[in-house]
Order: structure tokens, then sequence, then C-alpha cells
């Protein structure tokens, strides 16, 4: 059989993966390399065009308060007050999928990086010179990062992952697969937002191993 895997499907500007950051955190420290995580980006809203309305903001703000409530993290709503703001979620997809190149491990990470800075720093991750300095605190060479970021061929590979997304039914991020099972498939761990302790519970359960009572949930 196959070394089991997770598959995580995630956008950089969806506040319930902001959410689900700490879950991450802690699947790869319970886990480790034993239970590596392939990342795909789902494409929330790539290539929106049309600036947020005052409406969309209202109602963005409304939903960051639901995450907030349910996870604790801090948000930050000013950037949605930046004349003519895009919510294109595209720049930021590329920006992991160009870190992945070098380090799928660390283009996890990079993630998290994401959305902190999207949603509690407020800084504007829809812009390639903020994408290029939040790399470079990962080791990628900022200029290396601004060559690449307009390139088709980085924009068809962001793209690429969309369509994964959309051939496996995912409807919805955060969503995280695991397999292969002893056939060979794959099976949904879990889809949206859930704190750790269910979700560590399935995998343990998949791979059987027992949780460790020291790490906490």
């Amino acid at each position: 059989m196959q070394t089991p895997r997770l598959i995580y499907f995630a956008d950089p500007m969806c506040s319930w993966c902001y959410g689900f950051s700490p879950v991450i955190a802690q699947i790869r420290r319970t886990f480790g390399r034993a239970l590596p995580i392939q990342l795909v980006m789902g494409g929330l809203r790539p290539g929106n065009d049309k600036p947020t309305t005052e409406q969309a903001k209202t109602e963005l703000k409304i939903h960051w308060e639901h995450v907030h409530e349910a996870t604790g993290l801090p948000f930050d709503d000013a950037v949605l007050d930046r004349p003519g703001f895009l919510y294109d979620t595209d720049p930021a997809a590329r920006a992991v999928v160009r870190v992945r190149r070098d380090d799928g491990e660390k283009a996890v990470l990079f993630l998290a990086r994401l959305h902190h800075a999207f949603y509690a720093e407020g800084l504007d991750v829809t812009q390639a010179q903020v994408l290029a300095d939040l790399a470079a605190e990962f080791g990628v060479d900022r200029d290396a990062f601004l060559a690449d970021f307009e390139t088709d061929d980085l924009k068809h590979e962001t793209w690429n992952d969309y369509a994964t997304a959309q051939r496996a039914g995912v409807t919805g991020f955060p969503t995280l697969v695991g397999g292969p099972n002893e056939e060979g498939h794959f099976g949904i761990v879990n889809r949206g937002y859930q704190p750790a302790a269910p979700v560590l519970q399935v995998l343990h359960q998949w791979l059987g191993t027992e949780p460790d009572p020291a790490t906490p949930a």
C-alpha cells in the first residue's frame, strides 16, 4: 500500500481556512512526516474584477465575526476599506503554488502565513509586492518570485489546481481528503471547519494509532 497522505483543498483568502490553520498545524505536530500534506488551491474567487461593494464588505465582516467566534482568531478588516479593493483570490493562490514549486511542506506554512497576513494584519495579499515580501520570509528569492509571478506557466499551474478541486467534487473549503486505503481509494476526512479534536480522532482511527495524552487537541 502507498504511504498515506492528506490532500488539503484550501484557499489563502478563505476565512474558514484561516480558522482551520491551527488544526492543520496540530495535524503536522501530531503526525509529522508520517502523514504528509499535499496542498491544492481550491479557487474561491479567482479572477474577480469587480471592486468590493459596501454591502459585500458588510457581509464579509459579519462572516468573519462568525469565524472569530468559532475559533478565537483575530481579524483586522481594514483591508476591505482600501480604495477599489478586489477580492480576487487568484494572486494569493498563485503565490502559494510558486512556493510549493520549491517545497511542498513550506507551502503549507506559507498558506498559514498568508491567512494571518490578510485576516489578522490587514495586508492586501492581492498585490504582487506584498506577496513577494511574504514569500521572502520563507527563503524565496524576491526577484525570482516576481519574475515568475505573471508568467503563463505559473498561472496555468494554479488554474490546474482549481480544475483538480472541481474534478474531485470539492465544493467548499477547507476540505481534507485522506488516502490511499488498501484499495487505493481516497476518502473525506473533513469538510468545512472543525476543531482539532474530532479531526485528529478520525486520523488516528484511520491510521490505527493511539493519541498521545500529553498532546493537546
